[in-house]
């Protein structure tokens, strides 16, 4: 598997093809179907945001409060598709990739293929697991939302699927094939 620090993916993205494993390591942030929409207001209103857009990572993970001695609780990935309506926008401003699990619509392969982005897949049911490779957790934006908060997480060798690449390939066709 090959490993890929956060800060160097989008140099890496025209190298990855759908199906391919990675090993991330860096700064991601979380967003659910919650801080999405709070996410978009701040946009239309011409606010700040909780985190530059331009090559950021979202995994769309609603994470627990950590137990005594870690970081995290569970942090597994949260079904992708509720995200679409807000995606293709978050791509266009500058986002290179998100993180979840499941099919995407074709607007958001459309914006992929469109910003040279990725979608990456992380292995659902197995939060507990996902959990053991976050290093630090803050929450920085919504923590009224509880767990749907928009958090800052260090990954470490944070194991993933590509599910759509940059040209537009996906596991998901490859599969039904």
């Amino acid at each position: 598997m090959q490993q890929i620090k956060v800060e160097e993916l989008r140099d890496c993205i025209g190298t990855l093809r759908a199906g391919d494993r990675i090993y991330l390591t860096g700064t991601v942030y979380t967003a659910r179907d919650a801080a999405h929409k709070r996410i978009m207001a701040l946009m239309e209103e011409g606010k700040p945001l909780p985190f530059p857009l331009e090559d950021a990572v979202i995994f769309y993970s609603g994470a627990t409060p950590a137990p005594e001695g870690r970081a995290i609780g569970s942090c597994g990935p949260t079904t992708s598709c509720r995200m679409d309506p807000f995606t293709p926008l978050l791509y266009d401003k500058g986002v290179c990739a998100t993180i979840g699990k499941g099919e995407r619509s074709q607007e958001v392969t459309d914006a992929i293929v469109r910003n040279k982005a990725v979608y990456l897949c992380a292995l659902g049911g197995a939060g507990a697991l996902a959990a053991q490779r976050v290093t630090a957790c803050d929450v920085i934006a919504f923590e009224d939302l509880g767990c749907e908060a928009v958090k800052r997480l260090c990954f470490r060798e944070f194991p993933l699927t590509v599910g759509i690449d940059c040209q537009g390939n996906t596991v998901f066709q490859q599969t039904k094939e």
